[in-house]
C-alpha cells in the first residue's frame, strides 16, 4: 500500500482498512503458530500498513485542530 493511496482516504476507509489489516495480522498469527503460514514476509508488509494508516490518520486529525 502507497502512501498517496493511503492519504486519498477519508477518515472512515482508513477505519475500515485498519480493521481489515489487523484482521489479517490475527490470521497471520495463527497460521504462523500453526506452522501453515506459506508468505512470512506478509506479516512485515501488514505491520508497516498498519503504522502508516495509523501515522496519517494522526497527520489528518492533527491538521484539522489546528
Amino acid at each position: 500500500m502507497k502512501t498517496a493511496d493511503v492519504r486519498a482516504m477519508s477518515q472512515d476507509q482508513m477505519n475500515d482498512k485498519l480493521a481489515d489489516l489487523k484482521k489479517e495480522q490475527f490470521n497471520l498469527r495463527f497460521q504462523k503458530a500453526t506452522g501453515q503460514m506459506e508468505k512470512t514476509a506478509r506479516v512485515k508488509q501488514i505491520r508497516r500498513d498498519i503504522a502508516r494508516i495509523k501515522t496519517i490518520a494522526a497527520e489528518k486529525s492533527a491538521g484539522q485542530k489546528a
